[in-house]
C-alpha cells in the first residue's frame, strides 16, 4: 500500500515494493527493537525506497503547474455510490509525481514541512505550495466525480 501511495501506477509500485524489500533485508541488522516496532522501522525503509526510486528515474519534479494538469481531473472509471480506499488511492496516483510525494509525507506519513524539506533537498515554501496544489487537484477531482 505504500508504494502505491508514491507511484502512478501498478507496475512502478511493484518495482519500488522490490527495491523496499531488498532494502529491508539488507538493513536487517540496522533495525533496533528497542527504539521503534518493526513495521514502523521497515514503513520507513520502504517510503525511502519509494523516494530513490523516483529520484533514480528522475520523476521526482517539484516545478509543476496545476494548469498543467487540469485536463487530466477528470475521472473515467463509473463512480461507485461511495469512494473507497482504493477510489481516493487512484485519485492521489493521478497527482504529478512531486505533488503527490509531499502530500504522502505530510498527510498520510506525518512529516513536517521542516522534515520533508530536508528529505527531499527542497524548501519549506516549495513544500507547503506543493502541499497546497495537491489538495486543490484532490478537491477538483472529487467535485467532478461527486458532480456526476
Amino acid at each position: 500500500m505504500i508504494c502505491l501511495r508514491y507511484a502512478h501506477n501498478k507496475a512502478v509500485a511493484e518495482d519500488m515494493l522490490q527495491e523496499g524489500l531488498i532494502s529491508v533485508f539488507k538493513d536487517l541488522r540496522q533495525f533496533d527493537p528497542g527504539k521503534a516496532a518493526f513495521s514502523a522501522w521497515s514503513n520507513k525503509v520502504m517510503v525511502n525506497a519509494a523516494l530513490q526510486h523516483l529520484r533514480k528515474w528522475k520523476k521526482l519534479s517539484f516545478d509543476q503547474q496545476l494548469e498543467d494538469y487540469e485536463n487530466q481531473l477528470v475521472n473515467n472509471d463509473d463512480v461507485m455510490g461511495s469512494l473507497g480506499t482504493k477510489e481516493l488511492m487512484k485519485f492521489v496516483q493521478r497527482l504529478p509525481d512531486g505533488y503527490r510525494v509531499v502530500f504522502n509525507l505530510y498527510v498520510i506519513e506525518g512529516y513536517k514541512h521542516k522534515e520533508i524539506a530536508a528529505i527531499l533537498s527542497i524548501s519549506e515554501s516549495t513544500s507547503k505550495t506543493q502541499l497546497l496544489k495537491a489538495k486543490k487537484m484532490l478537491r477538483n477531482q472529487l467535485e467532478t466525480v461527486l458532480e456526476y
